[in-house]
C-alpha cells in the first residue's frame, strides 16, 4: 500500500486535505488521527508536522508526500519535487535595519538569522557569501533588536511586520515556495503514485481553468474562436437559430471576464462559465 505523508497542522494542513479530497482520496475527520487508510485507492496516509515531511520520504520510509518547497530545500533530503500544487504561496527575503541601504554582498562577515538555515545557507553558498546563519524558531523580526543577528531572511508577505521592526527588504528574492508533492530521489514512481500524481495534476489544472459557452453568429466565429482557442480547439456545434453556432471552450480562470468582454462586443450572446471539478488533459 502506498505511503503519503500529509501535514498535520499549519499553513498547508487544511489545503493538502482539500486537494486530496478532490482528488479522490479519503482524508480524516478528526484531526487526532494519526494515519488514515484508502484501501479503495491503495493508500495509507500519514499526518505529520510539515517539516518532517521531506525527512520520511527521502529516507525511505514514506513513497511521496505534500510539504513546502521551502521545507523541502531545507532539510536537505534526498527527496525532489515532481509537481507545484499551486498553494501554500510564500516568498523569501532579506531584511535589514532600514537605516542603511543594504545589498546582497554586505551579508558578508554578518549574522543572518532565520528560521531555515539550511535553505540560507545553500542560497548564500551558491553566491559565494560566507556569512554566519543564526537558527530561530520564531519572532525572527526581534532578533536586529535584541542584538541576536545583523539582519534576517524570513517569510515576506506585505511587509508591515517588518515595518514595524524597523527592517526594509533588500535584495533578490530568496524563493518563491508553494506547497508541492515530493518523492525520494532516484528511484522510478510506483503506479499508485503515478495515479496519484495525475489525479492532482488534474486538480491543480482544473482550478485554474474554467468552461466558457457562448452563442455566436456565425460570421464571427473565426474571431471568437481566436479569442477563446481552447486548449486544443474550441468545440463549436450548430444551433437552431439559422447562422448561430454555440462554442464551448476551457480558458484561464483569471482571464474570464476580460474574455467575456470581448465576447460580447464581438455579439456573442449566452455566455456561461462553469467550474471544472478535474480533468485529465
Amino acid at each position: 500500500m502506498l505511503k503519503i505523508a500529509v501535514p498535520n497542522k499549519g499553513s498547508l494542513a487544511d489545503a493538502s486535505i482539500e486537494i486530496l479530497k478532490e482528488a479522490g482520496y479519503r482524508q480524516r475527520v478528526d484531526s487526532r488521527d494519526l494515519v488514515l487508510s484508502d484501501p479503495e485507492n491503495g493508500v495509507e496516509f500519514y499526518y505529520l508536522r510539515p517539516r518532517d515531511i521531506a525527512l520520511y520520504v527521502g529516507s525511505g520510509e514514506l513513497e511521496a508526500g505534500i510539504t513546502g518547497r521551502d521545507l523541502l530545500i531545507d532539510s536537505a533530503a534526498d527527496a525532489k519535487e515532481i509537481l507545484a500544487l499551486d498553494f501554500g504561496g510564500s516568498t523569501f527575503r532579506f531584511a535589514g535595519p532600514a537605516a542603511k541601504s543594504w545589498k546582497v554582498e554586505d551579508l558578508s562577515g554578518k549574522r543572518v538569522a532565520t528560521a531555515y538555515p539550511g535553505l540560507v545557507e545553500s542560497y548564500l553558498s551558491k553566491l559565494g557569501i560566507s556569512a554566519s546563519v543564526v537558527r530561530l524558531d520564531g519572532a525572527v523580526e526581534s532578533s536586529v533588536r535584541l542584538g541576536v543577528a545583523d539582519v534576517i531572511a524570513d517569510v515576506v508577505s506585505t511587509g508591515n511586520t517588518l515595518k514595524q521592526a524597523g527592517l526594509s527588504i533588500f535584495g533578490d528574492p530568496i524563493l518563491r515556495s508553494e506547497a508541492i508533492l515530493i518523492s525520494r530521489q532516484g528511484i522510478g514512481l510506483p503506479d499508485e503514485l503515478e495515479i496519484l500524481l495525475r489525479r492532482l495534476q488534474g486538480v491543480v489544472t482544473a482550478r485554474q481553468y474554467v468552461l466558457l459557452d457562448y452563442d455566436i453568429p456565425r460570421v464571427s466565429v473565426d474571431q471568437a474562436c481566436a479569442i477563446t482557442p481552447g486548449l486544443e480547439s474550441p468545440t463549436i456545434s450548430p444551433l437552431q437559430k439559422e447562422d448561430w453556432v454555440a462554442v464551448r471552450a476551457m480558458v484561464l480562470r483569471k482571464d474570464t471576464n476580460r474574455l467575456m468582454d470581448e465576447l460580447w462586443a464581438l455579439g456573442a450572446r449566452g455566455i456561461l462559465v462553469t467550474d471544472i471539478h478535474a480533468c485529465r488533459l
